[in-house]
C-alpha cells in the first residue's frame, strides 16, 4: 500500500520516467500531436504545460530552466521561436487530449495528446454573436428616428418622379398637336386638285370662243 502517492509512476523508476516525459515532451513540441497511452499523456500534459508557460518569457534564464527538463536544443528553440508566440494569448490549457480506443495487444487506453492551437479543425469553428434589436415602450427609439429620415428623403423623391410623370403627358400630346396641322395643310391640296377641273373646263370654253370669234373675223 502506497500511501501519499501524488502522481503516477507508471511502473518505471524515476530517472527512466523523467527521460521518457522529457522525450515525448520534446515529440509533442517537434510535431504538435502524438499518440500514447492515456495514463502517459496525463501525465505529460503535466510535465509540458508548465514549460510552455516559461517559454512566454525569452530569457536567458528561460531558456536555461527549459533546456534542463527537454535537455534537446532544436525543441527549445522551436519552442521558445514557434510555440510561444502562438499560446501567447492563451492562459493555459495548452493541450488537449482525445481518447482513441483501446489497442490490440494489451488492451490498453490509447489516447492523442496535441497542442491546441495547432488543430485547424477546431480553430476554424469561431461562433459569431447574434445581435437583436431591443426597442423602448416609452419615447420615440432609433429604429422610428430612422424611419422618420427615411420618409423625408423618399419625399422629395416621390414629388420629382410626380412631376415627370405629369410632363411626359405633355411630351406626348406636343406630337399630337404639331401633326394636326400637317393633316390641315394637306388638305386644301386635295381641294385644289377638285376645284381645279372646273377651271380647266372653263378655260378650254374661253378659248374656243375666242377662235369662233377669229373665224368669223
Amino acid at each position: 500500500m502506497r500511501h501519499g502517492k501524488k502522481f503516477n509512476h507508471l511502473g518505471r523508476t524515476a530517472s527512466h520516467r523523467k527521460a521518457m516525459l522529457s522525450n515525448m515532451a520534446c515529440s509533442l513540441i517537434e510535431h504538435k500531436r502524438i499518440e500514447t497511452t492515456v495514463a502517459k499523456a496525463r501525465e505529460l500534459r503535466k510535465y509540458v504545460e508548465p514549460l510552455i508557460t516559461k517559454s512566454k518569457n525569452d530569457t536567458t534564464h528561460s531558456r536555461r530552466i527549459v533546456f534542463s527538463y527537454l535537455k534537446n536544443k532544436h525543441a527549445v528553440t522551436e519552442l521558445f521561436r514557434d510555440v510561444a508566440v502562438k499560446v501567447a494569448d492563451r492562459p493555459g490549457g495548452y493541450t488537449r487530449i482525445i481518447k482513441l480506443g483501446t489497442r490490440l495487444g494489451d488492451n490498453a487506453q490509447m489516447a492523442m495528446i496535441e497542442l491546441v492551437d495547432y488543430n485547424e479543425l477546431y480553430a476554424g469553428k469561431e461562433e459569431t454573436k447574434k445581435t437583436t434589436r431591443r426597442s423602448r415602450r416609452g419615447g420615440k427609439s432609433s429604429d422610428a428616428a430612422s424611419t422618420e429620415t427615411a420618409k423625408t428623403e423618399t419625399a422629395p423623391k416621390a414629388e420629382s418622379k410626380k412631376a415627370e410623370s405629369k410632363a411626359e403627358p405633355k411630351a406626348k400630346a406636343e406630337p399630337k398637336a404639331q401633326a394636326a396641322p400637317k393633316a390641315k395643310a394637306e388638305a386644301p391640296k386635295e381641294e385644289t386638285k377638285a376645284e381645279a377641273a372646273p377651271k380647266a373646263a372653263k378655260s378650254e370654253d374661253a378659248e374656243g370662243k375666242n377662235d369662233a370669234k377669229e373665224d368669223n373675223a
